[in-house]
C-alpha cells in the first residue's frame, strides 16, 4: 500500500489524547493568537456606533465568554452540535458594518433581536444544508465574501484618525504604518508558527509607537481590576419588529449565510489536516460545525454582543504542529472563559488606539477579499459565471456607495438595497437561478431503494439517453454505474441485501461531456468515497464482493462524490460519454 506522505506530520488525531501539558501549551498559544480579534471587533462596533463605555465592557466580556463556550462545543460535539475538531470561535468581522447600523439605529436591544433571529435561520440552514447546494455555489459565495470588504472597509478607514485632539499630526499615520508594515513583513518573511503571530506582532508594535506618542490608554489599564465582572450589565432584548428591523434583517440573514459558508470551508479544511490517513469529508461534522456557529450567534444575541464565527488560525496551527486532539480545543475554550473574568487583560487590548485597530482589521479584511477571490475561482470560471460575478460585485459596490439611481433606490423596499452586500448577493443568487433554469432540463425518478427496482431505473436511464440519441455503450455505462450504486447502498456491513434506505431519488442531467447521475437517499452507515479512496491504493489483495462493486463503479464513472448529512445522503456520479 502506498504510504501517505502526510501521515508522519499528524502526531495526535482528534480521537487521541496528548499529554495535558502539551494540550494546555498549544491552547495558550491559540488563545493568545485569537484574543485580539475577539476583543477588538466588538470594540470597533461599539465605539463607531457611539455607545457608552459600560456597554463596551459588557459586549467584550460576553464575546469572550461566548467564544470560549462555543470553542469547547466545537471540540467535544454535543449531540448534533459541534464539529468534533479543534475549531476556534471568535467575533465575526463580517458583521461590523451591519452591527454598527443596528446599534446606531435601535440600540443594543435591536442588535440582540437581529442576531437571535439570524441564529434561528442558521439552525435551519444547518439542518437543511443539502437544500442550499444549488444556491451556495462558489460564484455566489466568493462574490458576497468580496463584497463584505466593500461594506466594512469604509468603517475601518473612518477609525484611522481616531486619536485625541492633542495628539501630534503624525501620530495616527505613523502608528498605522508601523502596524501594517510589521504584519506584512512577518507574514511574507516568517516561516511556520512564527508567521501566525504576525497580526499580534503588528498590534504590539503599533501600540508601542502609540505609547511613545502618548495615545495609548494606560489609565484605562491601570483602573481595570485584576478579577471581576464588567461594570456594565446585560443590555436586554426586545422583539419589536419595527421598520428598522425589517430593513436590516436581510443584511443579517445574508451575513449569517456567508458565516455558514465560511464555517463550512473551515470545517472541511480542519478535517483534511487532522487525520494521518486522508478521509472523505464528513458532512455530518460540517452540519455540526454550522449548528455550533448558530449556537454561538444565539448566545451572542441573548447576551447582547456581536456574532461569532470560526477562526481559520486553528487550521494553520493544527497543520503546523500536527496536534489535532480535541483536548486542545477544550483548553482554548477554557482559557477564553478564564480571560473573560480578568478585566485587566481585556483592558490591555481595549486600550489599543484607533489607528492600530483599524490597520490590523484592514489587513484581515483585505485577506477576506482574497479569500473571496479564491472561492470564486475554485470552480471553472467560464464566461457565464464570470459575468455573474463581475456584474454582481460592481452592482453591490455601486449600491454601497449610493451611485446607482439614489433618488429611486434609496427608499426602495425600505432601503433594502442600500447595503452593497445585500444588493450584490441578491443579484448573484438571481442570476445563478436563471442560469440553472437555462441548463438542460434534468429528469427525476422517485422510487424505493431496492434491488427489485433496478428494471425501473434501467428503463428511466434508457429513456433519458434516447432524448439525446446516445449510443448503446453510453447507456451500458450509465446502467452499470447505477446498478453498482444501488447494490452498494442496499448492502449492509455483513454483505446482505437488507435495504437501509427508505427512498431513492435519482436525477439525471446532461453535461457537455456526458451525464451526471445524482442519487439521494436517507442515512447509510458507510462513506463510499472513503472506500473508493482506499481501493485506489490497493494493488494485490483479492477483493471482497462489495469492494468489487466499488472497483466497477470507479471504472464506470469519471468521478464519484459522496456527501453524508444527518438526514440525507447524496451520491453524485459523473459518466463520461465514450468517444466511439
Amino acid at each position: 500500500m502506498k504510504a501517505d506522505p502526510r501521515a508522519a506530520d499528524v502526531r495526535y488525531q482528534p480521537d487521541e489524547n496528548p499529554p495535558p501539558l502539551l494540550s494546555m501549551g498549544l491552547g495558550l498559544q491559540l488563545a493568545l493568537l485569537s484574543i485580539t480579534g475577539i476583543v477588538l471587533t466588538p470594540a470597533i462596533v461599539v465605539r463607531s456606533a457611539g455607545a457608552d463605555e459600560q456597554f463596551l465592557q459588557w459586549a467584550v466580556f460576553a464575546a469572550v465568554i461566548v467564544s470560549g463556550t462555543t470553542t469547547i462545543i466545537q471540540a467535544v460535539r454535543v449531540w448534533r452540535v459541534g464539529a468534533g475538531y479543534v475549531l476556534l470561535m471568535g467575533s465575526s468581522g463580517a458583521f461590523i458594518a451591519a452591527c454598527i447600523a443596528a446599534l446606531s439605529s435601535g440600540g443594543p436591544q435591536l442588535l440582540a433581536t437581529l442576531i437571535v433571529i439570524s441564529a434561528l435561520f442558521q439552525f435551519f440552514l444547518a439542518s437543511r444544508l443539502p437544500m442550499f447546494r444549488r444556491i451556495l455555489t462558489p460564484t455566489v459565495s466568493g462574490t458576497v465574501i468580496m463584497l463584505i470588504s466593500v461594506t466594512v472597509m469604509p468603517v475601518i478607514f473612518g477609525v484611522l484618525e481616531d486619536v485625541p485632539r492633542s495628539a501630534p499630526a503624525s501620530a495616527a499615520p505613523v502608528c498605522a504604518a508601523v502596524t501594517v508594515l510589521v504584519i506584512a513583513c512577518m507574514a511574507l518573511k516568517a516561516r511556520g508558527i512564527l508567521r501566525l503571530w504576525s497580526p499580534v506582532a503588528g498590534v504590539v508594535s503599533g501600540s508601542i509607537v502609540a505609547a511613545l506618542y502618548g495615545i495609548y490608554d494606560f489609565d484605562g489599564v491601570a483602573a481595570a481590576a485584576w478579577l471581576g465582572l464588567p461594570t456594565g450589565g446585560w443590555p436586554g432584548i426586545h422583539f419589536r419588529f419595527d421598520p428598522v428591523f425589517w430593513t436590516l434583517l436581510p443584511t443579517f440573514l445574508f451575513l449569517t449565510l456567508i458565516g455558514a459558508i465560511e464555517t463550512l470551508g473551515d470545517s472541511v479544511a480542519i478535517q483534511r489536516v487532522s487525520w494521518r490517513r486522508p478521509r472523505a469529508v464528513d458532512f455530518q461534522s460540517v452540519q455540526g460545525a454550522i449548528a455550533a456557529d448558530g449556537t454561538g450567534n444565539l448566545l451572542s444575541g441573548l447576551l447582547g454582543t456581536v456574532p461569532n464565527t470560526t477562526y481559520s488560525s486553528s487550521i494553520s496551527m493544527t497543520e503546523l504542529t500536527g496536534v489535532a486532539a480535541r483536548s486542545v480545543g477544550v483548553a482554548v475554550g477554557a482559557l477564553f472563559i478564564l480571560l473573560a473574568f480578568v478585566p485587566k487583560a481585556l483592558a490591555v487590548v481595549l486600550a489599543v488606539p484607533g489607528p492600530v485597530v483599524a490597520s490590523y482589521l484592514a489587513v484581515l479584511v483585505a485577506m477576506l477579499f482574497v479569500l473571496g477571490m479564491k472561492v470564486l475561482v475554485s470552480e471553472s470560471l467560464g464566461y457565464r459565471l464570470g459575468l455573474i460575478a463581475g456584474v454582481s460585485f460592481w452592482l453591490g459596490a455601486g449600491f454601497e456607495e449610493g451611485r446607482i439611481f439614489p433618488g429611486f433606490f434609496e427608499e426602495f423596499a425600505g432601503g433594502l438595497l442600500a447595503n452593497g452586500m445585500t444588493a450584490g448577493g441578491l443579484a448573484a443568487i438571481l442570476m445563478t437561478l436563471v442560469l440553472d433554469l437555462l441548463r438542460p432540463r434534468a429528469r427525476t425518478l422517485e422510487t424505493v431503494l431496492s434491488v427489485e427496482t433496478l428494471p425501473e431505473v434501467r428503463s428511466f436511464l434508457q429513456e433519458f439517453a434516447r432524448r439525446y440519441e446516445w449510443r448503446q455503450n453510453m447507456i451500458f455505462r450509465m446502467e452499470g454505474a447505477a446498478e453498482e450504486v444501488i447494490l452498494i447502498l442496499t448492502q449492509d456491513e455483513r454483505g446482505g441485501d437488507t435495504p437501509k434506505l427508505d427512498k431513492l431519488v435519482l436525477t439525471a442531467r446532461k453535461t457537455e461531456t456526458g451525464a451526471v447521475l445524482e442519487f439521494v437517499g436517507c442515512e447509510s452507515s458507510e462513506n463510499i468515497q472513503d472506500r473508493i479512496a482506499y481501493l485506489a491504493e490497493q494493488t494485490s489483495a483479492a477483493p471482497a464482493d462489495k469492494e468489487l462493486s466499488l472497483r466497477l463503479l470507479r471504472h464506470l464513472a469519471s468521478s464519484v462524490r459522496h456527501e453524508r448529512y444527518h438526514d440525507v445522503q447524496i451520491l453524485t456520479v459523473h459518466i463520461q460519454r465514450p468517444r466511439s
